[in-house]
């Protein structure tokens, strides 16, 4: 048996009320978020100049990748889509909020990539809060550790990941985060025949003491050896130990700012905003699917905005039929939000 559970979004122990709090981990969520944001604009059009604070506020914690992405995303939103959907708005009232429990932005990538995103969002128009955590959020308002409070209807939660455990597992298995200790082959240690890889595995290693990052290329990789040594051990041949290749990792920020961090250098700017747009289309399964996106892009990028305008109900995007076709045409207009 292989555990391939994956994550869940860490609260750090906070008590969050169950609406008004959103994570993003699922196409589901994002269409949530994108809903939400839609929504909130509606009623401050509805209700003009007794539209309450809360709904000019976009409160996001966490500034890993998708933190990052999203703040600069809702940014330029705010600059280049909303005026023209909404222009009765007064968007100087619009705050996006960036709230970070460490000293930097992306802090699993370089200084340079750091102080470039950390540029890039303030260029946009971002607040970021660094070195503050979020103590409570109660009846629409964040208090932060450093005693702040923001108004918010809604608050974006990036701020981190834990295993998605499930039961029957001795616990002297589980450490940190949830995670299923397992040896260089995947093997959970303590048992024969049951593995796990990805997010809920820990392989500690001499180049990664603390296990791997949860990341996409981490998880795919295991998969791989895993399958391969299985083969291996019904042929008879000795296993081969897993050890992750780091081929870099990149964050957009908005056009024409992006940072790549590559194994040898690292750069950031225009040709990392062509070279992670590049790479995104690659990694699209067929070129059907490549040009529809690639004349979505060029539109985009000529016209600032899109043709999408749907808000989907609860109800609707829960229908598993219909949130099928809704997340195809998000993958289509490239409106997903977050990623890395």
């Amino acid at each position: 048996m292989v555990l391939a559970t994956g994550c869940v979004t860490n609260y750090f122990g906070l008590k969050l009320p169950e609406s008004g709090v959103y994570s993003l981990k699922t196409t589901y969520e994002a269409i949530q978020i994108r809903n939400i944001i839609i929504r909130n604009f509606e009623n401050i059009v509805a209700k003009g100049a007794d539209a309450p604070e809360e709904l000019y506020n976009i409160v996001i914690v966490g500034a890993g990748p998708t933190g990052v992405e999203m703040a600069g995303a809702f940014a330029e939103m705010k600059k280049n889509i909303l005026p023209k959907d909404y222009p009765r708005i007064n968007y100087s009232k619009v705050r996006i909020i960036l709230v970070e429990g460490s000293k930097t932005t992306l802090t699993a990538m370089s200084t340079t990539a750091q102080e470039a995103s950390l540029k890039f969002l303030r260029q946009l128009g971002v607040e970021v809060r660094l070195g503050i955590f979020v103590k409570e959020f109660e009846n629409h308002i964040v208090t932060l550790s450093d005693g702040e409070q923001l108004k918010t209807k809604n608050l974006i939660w990036t701020g981190g990941i834990k295993g998605n455990l499930i039961g029957g597992l001795e616990k002297s298995m589980i450490e940190r985060n949830n995670r299923i200790i397992v040896d260089r082959f995947n093997k959970i240690k303590g048992y024969n025949d049951i593995y796990a890889i990805g997010d809920i595995a820990l392989m500690k290693t001499q180049k990664y003491p603390n296990g791997h990052p949860q990341v996409a290329n981490v998880a795919i990789n295991q998969g791989k050896s895993l399958a391969q040594n299985l083969k291996r051990v019904q042929t008879g041949k000795a296993q081969e130990e897993y050890e992750y290749k780091d081929r870099g990792s990149m964050a957009t920020v908005g056009k024409f700012k992006a940072v790549v961090d590559l194994p040898y250098f690292n750069f950031n700017g225009l040709i990392a905003w062509f070279a992670w747009m590049f790479l995104h289309l690659m990694l699209i399964l067929s070129v059907r699917n490549r040009l529809i996106i690639f004349i979505n892009w060029v539109w985009s990028f000529f016209t600032n905005d899109t043709s999408l305008r749907l808000i989907l109900s609860e109800e609707m995007s829960k229908d598993p039929s219909i949130s099928r076709k809704a997340e195809q045409k998000l993958k289509n207009k490239n409106l997903h939000l977050g990623g890395s």
